[in-house]
Parts: C-alpha cells; sequence; structure tokens
C-alpha cells in the first residue's frame, strides 16, 4: 500500500528558504490552500523556533529539515521537541546508523497514536553528484550509498525517506510503502542553482515520488501563485 496521500492534500512541498517569519508568513499566506505542506530549515527554525513551527502549521502540515545526526538520546529527544512544536514531518540523516533507527522507528509509531507523524530520512544530499562525494564515499556511486542506507531504513522500520529523482524508482521497487521525498525539482525553464540531480515534477512523480520540495523556483518567482501553478499541473500530468 502506497503511503503518498500521508497529511497530504497534494505532493507540493514549498521549501521557504528565507530569513524572516515575515517573508515566510507572506508567501504561506499568498499561497493559502495550494500546498500540500511548507518546508522549513535552520535558517528559520534558529531564529523563530517552534512559535513559527505551530502558526505555519494552522496553513499546512510543517516539514521542519533540520536534519538531526547525533547520538540516538539527542535525535530521540530532538524528534520529540520537533513533534511537539507542531510539526508533521521531520528530518534526519540515515547514516545515524541502525541503534539510532529503530529507536526512532519505535517513537514515530509511538506519536503517529496522537496524530500523523512522519521521520524522512536523507540518503545523499541532490546537491552532490558523482565524482564530487566527500571522502569516505567516493570509492561507490551515489545509487549504491543511496541503495544500502534505503535498506537499513526499512529494516529498521521506517518508511520516510528524501533521494533524488534519479534514485527514486530503484526504492519505490524496494518498498511500495515508502513515502519518498524528492528534493532538486525543477520545471525546464528554472535554474538548477546548486542542485545536481535534478527532475521535473511530471517525471518524478511518473517514477515513484510521493511529495516533491521545490523552493527557489516558486518563492523567487515574480509570480508566485503562477509558479505554484505551473508545478502543480506538472505534477497532475505525471498522475495519470
Amino acid at each position: 500500500m502506497r503511503e503518498d496521500n500521508f497529511a497530504l492534500k497534494n505532493p507540493l512541498m514549498l521549501a521557504l528558504d528565507v530569513d524572516t517569519a515575515e517573508e515566510a508568513r507572506r508567501i504561506s499566506e499568498l499561497l493559502h490552500g495550494k500546498l500540500g505542506a511548507i518546508k522549513i530549515g535552520p535558517r528559520l527554525t534558529m531564529r523563530y523556533g517552534a512559535d513559527l513551527v505551530r502558526e505555519l502549521a494552522k496553513a499546512a502540515p510543517v516539514f521542519v529539515d533540520n536534519k538531526y545526526l547525533d547520538i540516538p538520546n539527542t535525535m530521540e529527544a530532538a524528534i520529540r521537541a520537533t513533534f511537539d512544536a507542531g510539526a508533521t514531518f521531520a528530518t534526519i540523516h540515515a547514516w545515524a546508523g541502525a541503534e539510532a533507527l529503530e529507536r526512532l522507528a519505535a517513537v514515530e509509531r509511538e506519536l503517529n497514536e496522537k496524530r500523523p507523524f512522519k521521520i524522512l530520512n536523507v540518503t545523499v544530499l541532490t546537491s552532490f553528484a558523482e565524482g564530487k562525494l566527500p571522502p569516505g564515499l567516493e570509492p561507490r556511486a551515489i545509487h549504491e550509498h543511496v541503495d544500502g542506507l534505503a535498506d537499513l531504513v526499512l529494516q529498521c522500520g521506517l518508511t520516510g525517506l528524501v533521494c533524488s529523482s534519479q534514485e527514486v524508482s530503484r526504492l519505490r521497487a524496494k518498498s511500495q510503502k515508502a513515502f519518498l521525498v524528492t528534493p532538486g525539482i525543477r520545471l525546464p525553464t528554472d535554474a538548477a542553482g546548486d542542485q545536481k540531480r535534478v527532475e521535473t515534477p511530471e517525471a518524478a512523480i511518473r517514477q515513484g515520488s510521493s511529495a516533491l520540495v521545490v523552493g527557489r523556483p516558486i518563492y523567487a518567482a515574480q509570480d508566485p501563485v503562477e509558479a505554484t501553478e505551473r508545478v502543480l499541473a506538472s505534477i497532475q500530468a505525471g498522475q495519470k
């Protein structure tokens, strides 16, 4: 059973990589009712904390993208704090290892008894390209790292995974239950920026993505509403 509709009205997760709560409010209000989720990271959470998460959660499910990676006890505490702030999604690094992942799988089950909440495991960042991996990762291809991390995550009882469009079909073949979040989404006319492994919304959905993260092509657009509608149209094409 696919979990594509987990807590979302549509697959579009808007990454609000802006510096002020005022700008985050402006964009989220402008796009009210059009988003599946709102993603915020350290640029906003370090300035405004749980208050902003709670505020944005009134408009759409909030995805807190702080990418926790620490000892198991610290990671559990961070996840619980993120849930308490009102988030529906939170990221960790799959590199945390089996002990942490198994512990967090139990935490996720516990929290879901209160309301929907999903831990998303980051595999290999979409800013990395073949031949440009950090020391220690270079001897293997990116897809091999992603495969191994995804296998570990699924074996430990978690189903949320973050991967590029280049790995989506491989991970979908591993699990129909997996909730696959794909960053690096661009329309053909959009600049790639610092994203290396990119794809269109339509293609990513066809390949098996559950949700898509789009940031600058929407919030930095001259007309964010029109940009959002174009992304949603591409998503709908991929769902046919």
